[in-house]
């Protein structure tokens, strides 16, 4: 493990920088849990349960087309441009969901808000295993992971503050939305500071530029012969395969798809119902919005020393192993939680202790194992020449299933109960850890890649 990577300031500052992007990630996707109660009442937005679930999913119908289109824009720009760009629509759709006078409006802002945070979410995972050396690698990724927790966490912390100590005045929850654009300026100005991602100069041709981030970043020599031996032989094309090159690869198709399965997985356990809706869903399980909104802080709380622990645990351990693990957390949890709720055996006080400590503990078992492990796969399992496109695409399927989830929920729970719900995550998880089993075993997932990488030094196309 080299030490000039690891005691690298420069390359410490950057993945905190970029890193950025999953706190924002966080806070736009958590704020909404509490601020969706204030919005709604008669005298802001008047905001019926079909309503809310179209402006809490119309953030995550953009973050599909945020995720869709980022690959292919930063290998156009490359990734710290494209940074920028997110860091500005992040600044300017915030302030305009602010401004918000009715639910139209409100959902179209927070659309184009969706846009950065799809974006957000495939590019910094990206971008953080891209400037970082093998040593640190796993290290670094796993802060965007840890910042995703954090942002939500800061989103509850100041949703709770707000709401209990200024709830009484109507439009707080414009407040509680406009708190985010001061990371994303932060992001923005920090972003004219950092180096582009040297694996995209390479791609690009700019050697000498790309020599001189390699040397910045603190990657040794080993490091430098295992990028250079996988990089496109002289005539290729720098923009890697075409699609149609794409479709005739075998091992490129089960990647892509693969790819697509860990998003897909991450998504389904129903961890986003919790961080979109815990407020209303503890409401509904008997609290008062006071300790609903109070509550929210611990299980944010939870899910941020759990994402420390499981994303030091995941850089030691087998990912396929810790994936099956933290599905396994999932079911159990969230059976437990079905049953707590459906068969009714205990009321009050001890009732809502039950609940909170079983929602923390699904949320300690998702966001402190599948979350960052998935983010991680994603991150790493993908062929240089493809990674922006197959990342994009993956985080795209990962976007869709959370809008049909964040969509649906609302009228799901009001329809059959929230019992009936948590009973359907869990099977939800069940097949999750069927497909991780059958699917994504990490042998094929591993030959896919090392036969792409392996045609890739012998200069051959992907075919």
């Amino acid at each position: 493990m080299s030490k000039n990577s690891i005691s690298n300031g420069f390359l410490r500052y950057s993945s905190y920088v970029i890193a950025l992007g999953g706190f924002l990630f966080g806070y736009d996707t958590g704020v909404i849990n509490g601020a969706l109660v204030f919005m709604s009442k008669p005298d802001q937005l008047n905001l019926t349960p079909a309503l809310q679930g179209i402006v809490s999913s119309s953030l995550v119908l953009g973050a599909c087309f945020g995720a869709l289109v980022s690959g292919r824009i930063a290998d156009k720009v490359g990734r710290r441009r494209s940074l920028r760009w997110v860091a500005f629509l992040f600044t300017v759709s915030t302030i305009f969901c602010a401004l918000s006078m009715n639910f139209v409006f409100m959902a179209v802002f927070r659309f184009i808000l969706g846009l950065a945070v799809g974006a957000a979410s495939s590019l910094s995972p990206m971008y953080l295993a891209e400037i970082s050396p093998e040593a640190v690698r796993a290290f670094n990724v796993n802060k965007n992971a840890i910042f995703i927790v954090l942002g939500q966490l800061a989103a509850f912390c100041m949703n709770a503050l707000l709401g209990n100590v200024w709830g009484s005045w109507g439009p707080i929850w414009r407040i509680m939305i406009l708190l985010a654009s001061v990371p994303a300026i932060i992001l923005w100005i920090n972003s004219f500071h950092i180096v582009n991602s040297p694996h995209w100069l390479l791609l690009q041709k700019q050697f000498a530029k790309a020599r001189r981030a390699f040397k910045k970043l603190g990657f040794d020599a080993a490091d430098l012969v295992r990028i250079k031996e996988s990089q496109p032989a002289k005539g290729q094309a720098s923009q890697g395969p075409s699609w149609h090159s794409i479709f005739k690869s075998r091992s490129l198709i089960y990647l892509l798809i693969s790819g697509s399965i860990v998003a897909l997985i991450q998504q389904i356990s129903g961890v986003n119902t919790v961080m979109y809706y815990g407020t209303i869903l503890l409401e509904r399980s008997g609290m008062g919005q006071s300790a609903s909104l109070y509550a929210n802080i611990l299980i944010g709380i939870v899910s941020v020393i759990a994402s420390i622990i499981g994303t030091s645990m995941i850089d030691r351990y087998d990912h396929h192993r810790m994936l099956l693990i933290g599905l396994a957390g999932n079911i159990f949890f969230l059976g437990l939680l079905g049953l707590v709720l459906q068969l009714h055996l205990l009321t009050g006080w001890l009732s809502n202790i039950v609940i909170l400590l079983l929602l923390a503990l699904f949320l300690a078992s998702h966001q402190g194992v599948v979350s960052p492990v998935t983010w991680l796969i994603m991150s790493e399992m993908f062929p240089a020449s493809v990674k922006a496109r197959f990342m994009a695409l993956s985080t795209t399927t990962l976007w869709m299933t959370n809008f049909l989830i964040a969509l649906i929920y609302p009228i799901l729970i009001t329809a059959l109960g929230t019992a009936a719900v948590f009973f359907i995550f869990t099977a939800a998880n069940g097949v999750s850890v069927l497909l991780s089993i059958f699917v994504l075993d990490g042998r094929r997932v591993h030959t896919a890649y090392m036969q792409n990488e392996y045609v890739t030094q012998k200069g051959e196309k992907h075919a």
